[in-house]
């Protein structure tokens, strides 16, 4: 199979997963990137900074997540924390209806071929 197709079907979830880990609670980065590796490395692929990072940055410039700086205690830098805003609940809670309703969708038609299978 071309996997273009996976990787369109991957990236077009992102940030919706995104968005779901940080409605959790506020955290970081690369914790975002460890939960959403370990939660779904298997079926997403592995994801790295520079996947992650540019749609944080663009929900920021969204208003659906706002930042605020932290002092680091490993390295006496700091860390920026990730939460959601109202918009981001709001968007957060249409994505999943129509995720919902699209995987409704497109297991009635998986679903009719098996079936019309010989």
């Amino acid at each position: 199979m071309d996997g273009k197709y996976i990787q369109q079907f991957k990236k077009g979830s992102l940030e919706m997963i995104l968005l779901c880990l940080i409605a959790q609670k506020e955290t970081y980065g690369y914790e975002i990137l460890t939960q959403l590796n370990q939660q779904g490395g298997g079926v997403l692929g592995y994801a790295r900074e520079g996947t992650i990072y540019p749609i944080l940055y663009r929900l920021q410039e969204q208003g659906m997540v706002k930042t605020r700086l932290a002092p680091a205690a490993a390295n006496g830098g700091s860390k920026k924390y990730y939460s959601l805003t109202d918009k981001g609940r709001e968007t957060l809670e249409e994505l999943a209806a129509f995720w919902r309703e699209y995987a409704a969708c497109v297991d009635g038609f998986l679903q009719r071929w098996k079936e019309e299978l010989p």
